[in-house]
């Protein structure tokens, strides 16, 4: 299965905060849209993405300073590691394990059009496996 077959069923919904917003912002808006990673631009242009992981890493970093005292800018990740939509689940899923990355925005020229999370792809292969069973079951028994 291909990354543009998941974004279908799955939607591409995604939801983005300004870099110079603070953590205490990015908090917000991720457990209002009860979402655990965020897109953050920067003039309308994608900078980098904020996740879970990063609000822990920015209160240690921060020596526990209020989240509203730390900058979304200084707490995100700005290395992107993306996935495209024609590339195979099976790439993507690998890439995540390796970089050790739940969340991966999909791009598509140049602008970020949906975000997967590992929970999306192992969702997506239990569904895939679960049907490959029923159907070899039903072989087996000459249903």
């Amino acid at each position: 299965m291909k990354v543009r077959e998941l974004m279908e069923t799955k939607g591409k919904d995604t939801v983005s905060i300004d870099v110079n917003s603070s953590v205490d912002d990015a908090i917000r808006s991720m457990h209002a849209r009860k979402i655990s990673a965020i897109i953050v631009v920067e003039n309308g242009k994608t900078v980098g993405i904020f996740t879970e992981r990063d609000v822990v890493r920015s209160y240690i970093a921060s020596n526990g300073k209020n989240f509203k005292e730390i900058s979304v800018r200084d707490s995100m990740i700005k290395d992107l590691i993306v996935a495209v939509p024609d590339e195979d689940l099976h790439e993507v899923s690998a890439t995540m394990v390796e970089k050790n990355i739940r969340h991966l925005p999909v791009v598509e020229n140049g602008k970020v059009i949906g975000m997967l999370s590992i929970r999306d792809i192992i969702q997506t292969q239990v569904t895939k496996l679960t049907s490959e069973i029923h159907y070899l079951k039903d072989y087996i028994t000459g249903f």
